[in-house]
């Protein structure tokens, strides 16, 4: 059974940065496409970034050229840099893995989610 543990939310000021920290428990890791989302009060969950297994990463229009995301498949984790921080960033920050490869279909599994606050 897969697991994911969100790490790395807070409180920073407009303009500051965070790295958000995602591990990942079970099998074949690399096998699967990694996305975080994020969800601000009264909003839908809307996809942030997505890492590919090829490692191909895509960005949602809002966070380009401020946002990262990078994979480390030797710990089993996925990082969101997130830098340039606005208030409209402010949101809960969740962690997706899935498989959708032919037939082989895993997931998805979510994390419990890390709040991240912009706020001066």
């Amino acid at each position: 059974q897969v697991q994911l543990v969100e790490s790395g939310g807070g409180l920073v000021q407009p303009g500051g940065s965070l790295r958000l920290s995602c591990t990942f428990s079970g099998n074949h890791f690399s096998f699967y496409t990694m996305d975080w989302y994020r969800q601000a009060p009264g909003k839908q969950r809307e996809l942030v970034a997505t890492m590919s297994t090829g490692g191909t990463a895509i960005y949602a229009e809002s966070v380009k050229e401020r946002f990262t995301i990078s994979k480390d498949n030797a710990k089993n984790t996925v990082y969101l840099q997130m830098n340039n921080l606005k208030s409209d960033d402010t949101a809960v920050y969740y962690c997706k893995a899935e498989v959708n490869h032919g037939v082989l279909h895993l997931g998805p599994y979510w994390g419990q989610g890390t709040q991240v606050t912009v706020s001066s």
